[in-house]
């Protein structure tokens, strides 16, 4: 394939431009960098390419939904250590691996550290296309996921400790009299506070504050 230029950043965006989901390519083989390339770019997909897994580290990598295609065999860090290195960085990009001489406790290996998917070449571009729009569609809602949770727990931590209090025991499904008991208050106090949690939450009923509890981890079957 005729390539586009191949520096290691092209394509890389920052939060304020494009949303479209990029696609990381480590390989040390020039030509098999390019013909990647564009075959992402080919479906409308942004594309950093980088020749080792050092390359990447010390990109500025963007906010978006991404994934990697990672060569196992690489110059310095292998593709398995640079899996291994993104998990200590908690960075959760996932993985496709791409080998020319891959065996079955390697594939095996790079499963089990969450690899997306584990391609022996010459593979179909369909094949691989296929796992790059599956692992970015993952990534994007881990993603939205992730967003949500972040959302949830700034409105949580806006709530007084008493509010806090409050919401775990009407998450965990005790009516206003028992939550009064539990918490020493007047049962017309605890109408106040589970008014200004609901206000301060953005919960529109029980039900949804419920859900909101949930994914924040703190509603208790049992509360203390």
């Amino acid at each position: 394939m005729t390539g586009r230029s191949d520096s290691p950043h092209q394509g890389v965006k920052t939060e304020e431009s494009s949303g479209r989901a990029i696609v990381f390519v480590i390989d040390d083989d020039v030509s098999m960098r390019r013909s990647l390339a564009n075959l992402f770019r080919s479906v409308n997909l942004d594309v950093a390419a980088f020749g080792s897994a050092r390359e990447m580290l010390q990109g500025n990598l963007p906010e978006v939904a991404s994934c990697l295609v990672l060569d196992v065999r690489l110059p310095g860090l292998s593709g398995l250590e640079l899996q291994t290195e993104l998990a200590k960085l908690n960075l959760h990009i996932p993985i496709i691996f791409i080998t020319g001489h891959g065996d079955i406790p390697m594939s095996v290996k790079a499963m089990k550290g969450g690899a997306v998917d584990f391609l022996t070449k010459p593979f179909r571009d369909q094949e691989l296309l296929d796992a790059v729009v599956a692992a970015t569609e993952r990534d994007r809602k881990r993603r939205e996921v992730e967003k949500t949770v972040a959302n949830l727990q700034s409105l949580f931590e806006t709530l007084s400790p008493r509010e806090q209090a409050v919401m775990k025991l009407v998450a965990a499904g005790l009516m206003n009299k028992q939550v009064a008991a539990e918490l020493e208050l007047a049962e017309m106090t605890v109408r106040i506070y589970r008014g200004r949690v609901m206000k301060k939450m953005g919960a529109r009923s029980l039900a949804d504050l419920v859900r909101m509890a949930e994914t924040l981890g703190i509603c208790a079957n049992h509360p203390e």
